[in-house]
C-alpha cells in the first residue's frame, strides 16, 4: 500500500512543531470551488470545513478571520467587534504577501508574519473541523481545541447564513 505524499508547508511544520494531533486530507482543488467543492469531494458537511480569510481594517492593518464554509462574514459586525470603522477583504496579492500562502491555500498556521486571528465562536463547539494546511488541495482535520491551543484566536460572533 502506497502512502500519500504531501508537500511540507509552513502550516504543516507549525502544526508538527506544536505536537498537534491532525490528519491530512487531500482533495482535487477546483479554482473558485471553495469549501463547497472540498466538502463535496471529501464527503463531509461544508459547515465543518473552515475558511481562512485575510481581511484588513480601514487603516490597511491585516487580520485573519476563520469562518464556517457554509457561512459568510458580517463585516459590519466584525468591524464593531474590533472597534474599527470598516473591515474589507484583503487584495489576494496583499493577502499572499502577509501570509505567504496563495488564495485557496491560506492557513492560519505558519503565516509569514504574525497576524491577529479571530474565529467564529460556533466553530469552537464543533467535534472536528477541516482547515487549510497551507497548500491548495490539502486540509488538516483536527479538533478545534488544537486551534485554540496553538493560535489562541479571539472568538467573535459575526456569521451570517448565505
Amino acid at each position: 500500500m502506497s502512502k500519500e505524499k504531501f508537500p511540507t508547508t509552513p502550516a504543516i511544520r507549525a502544526l508538527k512543531s506544536h505536537d498537534a494531533v491532525f490528519l491530512l486530507r487531500s482533495y482535487r482543488y477546483v479554482d473558485r470551488g471553495g469549501t463547497r467543492a472540498s466538502a463535496q469531494e471529501l464527503g463531509v458537511d461544508e459547515h465543518i470545513v473552515i475558511k481562512t480569510l485575510v481581511m484588513e481594517d480601514e487603516h490597511g492593518r491585516p487580520l485573519i478571520i476563520l469562518m464556517h464554509g457554509d457561512r459568510e462574514i458580517s463585516t459590519k459586525s466584525l468591524a464593531r467587534n474590533l472597534g474599527v470603522k470598516a473591515v474589507i477583504p484583503c487584495d489576494p496579492k496583499e493577502a499572499a504577501r502577509h501570509t505567504g500562502y496563495k488564495v485557496g491555500g491560506t492557513s492560519p498556521f505558519g503565516t509569514r508574519k504574525p497576524l491577529p486571528i479571530y474565529v467564529e465562536e460556533t466553530i469552537l463547539s464543533l467535534p472536528r473541523m477541516l482547515i487549510n494546511a497551507g497548500h491548495r488541495g490539502i486540509l488538516a482535520e483536527r479538533a478545534p481545541a488544537e486551534l485554540v491551543r496553538i493560535l489562541g484566536p479571539t472568538p467573535v460572533h459575526v456569521a451570517i447564513e448565505r
